[in-house]
């Protein structure tokens, strides 16, 4: 998927990032502080620098970090650094691991360095966990708790998120960020605010999101339910209680569990093939009996200015603003 020029819903959604994803006292979720312009300047160049396969990339990590490149990144605290994140990110059909080369902290001293899968701000979780494969407390991975007992940790998805906290100046750690195909891919946050997916499920019971941290224009090109043929068409029941169906949700955080359905599709669906969402994110899911193979097919464009002001005393705008 092509990486597409800043747009301000970028700039917003990575200022929103900067300034809430780290709150509160939790071990996991800190304070921070970092300019916009930095946070700015260091996402895009990750996402347009290309790097040789045959040579590792490696620089610096900072304390609240955006990284879209496999290499190897090394912390070096020359202060104490007490809320730190790095959120990484690969294309829609990789995964991330995140091998822990070396490590100099103060484990008793209250140093942490967390793997979680998946990614989380201003409290909520992407994916959640009503569409994570795992229970919420195996997506965190503490280095102080495993120790050399697990020096690699893989995400299920195409993101995942490190925290640390250190103390001391002069404290430092390595981690080397791979990615790796995943031939079904489940649950995405994409990269780009214009793009096509196609979104599979073989016959697996489990439910899948596909996130756009954009409003846009999105497109239904193929809808393909297993159970289309199981139930006569004068007798079907509600989309929820096929067990297989998409949803369109819009909203404001990346929790898909907190956002707000706009539409069901379903084979009882007899509505528009395309629809402008105005959120900060829209996200395509699919549920899944694990009965049949299930499949939708679709394509989305970022909605420019003046779409945005024309859509902008409909309902879904509404709810966007007020979520």
């Amino acid at each position: 998927m092509r990486v597409m020029e800043r747009t301000f819903r970028e700039q917003l959604f990575f200022l929103v990032l900067c300034l809430s994803v780290l709150k509160g006292d939790s071990r996991y979720i800190e304070n921070n502080e970092i300019s916009k312009d930095e946070l700015y300047s260091f996402f895009n160049s990750e996402l347009k620098r290309e790097t040789p396969e045959e040579l590792m990339y490696r620089r610096p990590l900072r304390c609240l970090d955006m990284v879209a490149l496999e290499g190897q990144f090394t912390f070096t605290a020359d202060r104490p650094q007490l809320s730190c994140a790095a959120f990484f990110m690969a294309e829609p059909n990789e995964v991330i691991s995140v091998d822990y080369d070396s490590v100099d902290i103060d484990c008793r001293g209250g140093d942490f360095i967390t793997v979680f899968d998946g990614w989380v701000m201003k409290g909520q979780k992407f994916p959640s966990s009503q569409d994570h494969p795992l229970p919420l407390y195996e997506r965190y991975v503490d280095y102080c708790d495993s120790g050399s007992l697990r020096k690699s940790v893989r995400s299920s998805q195409n993101v995942a998120m490190v925290f640390f906290r250190i103390h001391n100046a002069g404290s430092s750690f390595t981690l080397t960020v791979r990615k790796h195909i995943n031939p079904f891919p489940c649950n995405v946050i994409s990269q780009s605010p214009e793009g096509s997916y196609t979104m599979v499920i073989p016959q697996q019971h489990r439910n899948c999101s596909f996130s756009i941290i954009y409003p846009v224009e999105i497109d239904i090109s193929e809808f393909s339910l297993g159970h289309y043929n199981n139930f006569p068409k004068r007798s079907m029941p509600g989309c929820a209680e096929t067990g297989d169906f998409v949803q369109l949700l819009g909203g404001n955080g990346i929790d898909t569990s907190k956002l707000l359905p706009i539409t069901d599709l379903c084979v009882s669906f007899t509505g528009p093939t395309h629809m402008k969402i105005g959120c900060d994110n829209t996200v395509v899911r699919m549920v899944s009996s694990g009965k049949f193979v299930n499949r939708v097919s679709f394509s989305y464009r970022l909605l420019d200015s003046q779409e945005l002001q024309t859509i902008k005393l409909n309902n879904v705008e509404d709810f966007c603003f007020s979520n």
